[in-house]
């Protein structure tokens, strides 16, 4: 039976946020610290290492997909976008990210990038949903310092001022 060695990197390619990528991963790193480390992607967190809180929340192909459950090797090929991808070029907040400041969405902001990837990803396939859809939504994420209600306020802003 081969043996894993675990000192072996290997090529990890991938288009984030619209650029092609290349880092090296051992076997078992997760793609959050693969983000964070070796590219230097900021608005990845880590807060439980377990999925549940949603600070890692990335889009991997277009999907919601939980940073700090998938291994780097996992991404290799992928399409990933993380919340530098929502401002323009420029440095300008994107809608939701206006919408976020106007209503108080965010305190420390250590949750809200993977709060706003969640939204880009639902708002595509419900751009006119209920606040109780809202609040669904958002009870896949943990804030310890908002209570969501500016985050709710905020979505709401945004769907009635943006079209589809």
């Amino acid at each position: 039976m081969p043996q894993l060695n675990k000192d072996t990197r290997h090529p990890i390619t991938l288009t984030l946020n619209g650029e092609e990528v290349t880092g090296h991963a051992e076997p078992r790193m997760l793609l959050s610290d693969f983000l964070t480390h070796e590219i230097g992607i900021t608005s990845c967190h880590v807060g439980c290492e377990h999925g549940v809180c949603g600070a890692c929340t990335i889009l991997v192909d277009g999907t919601v997909s939980r940073a700090c459950l998938t291994l780097a090797v996992q991404a290799d090929g992928t399409t990933i976008e993380t919340s530098e991808n929502l401002a323009s070029s420029d440095g300008d907040l994107s809608a939701l990210q206006q919408a976020f400041k106007k209503h108080h969405g965010l305190q420390c902001g250590y949750c809200t990038p993977g709060i706003l990837m969640s939204l880009t990803a639902y708002l595509k396939e419900n751009p006119r949903p209920s606040e109780e859809e809202i609040r669904d939504m958002l009870s896949g994420h943990l804030c310890r310092c908002t209570g969501y209600v500016g985050m709710v306020k905020a979505v709401l802003d945004y769907c009635e001022n943006n079209p589809e």
